[in-house]
């Protein structure tokens, strides 16, 4: 398979980048910055599942490190996995939060611009919880 296209989404964020990473690897606490997770995270064994307009989809995350990643496979029930790069990195005293969107086999521009128009969404909302 050729490389997909792809797309860094970030912002900043003035909070430590500890406690941004901390944050946002609890899956309980997704809900609250993922939009597309807004009905909640069931976990099943090793792994999640969340229950969306598209059906369930079974969400594998890496464990808890000390580097900041918070890589993500979404297993659809078509059986598409999606593997969703995210890190949170130190910017001065602040954070940097950085999604890599791959355009998928198929996907349309437009659809690749409407993703990533929704990870910034969330992006901005996940600044929003960790600067209050």
């Amino acid at each position: 398979m050729a490389a997909m296209e792809a797309k860094i989404i970030h912002i900043t964020i003035e909070r430590n980048w500890r406690d941004v990473y901390t944050f946002a690897a609890r899956p309980d606490n997704m809900p609250l910055w993922a939009s597309g997770l807004a009905a909640g995270l069931e976990p099943d064994g090793e792994d999640w599942v969340a229950h969306g307009a598209l059906g369930n989809a079974r969400i594998s995350f890496t464990p808890l490190n000390d580097f900041g990643v918070l890589d993500h496979l979404v297993t659809l029930e078509t059986g598409l996995a999606v593997h969703n790069a995210l890190r949170v990195v130190p910017n001065g005293s602040g954070a940097e939060v950085m999604f890599t969107l791959l355009r998928q086999p198929g996907m349309s521009k437009e659809q690749f611009d409407s993703d990533a128009d929704w990870v910034q969404k969330d992006l901005n909302a996940l600044k929003e919880q960790m600067e209050v």
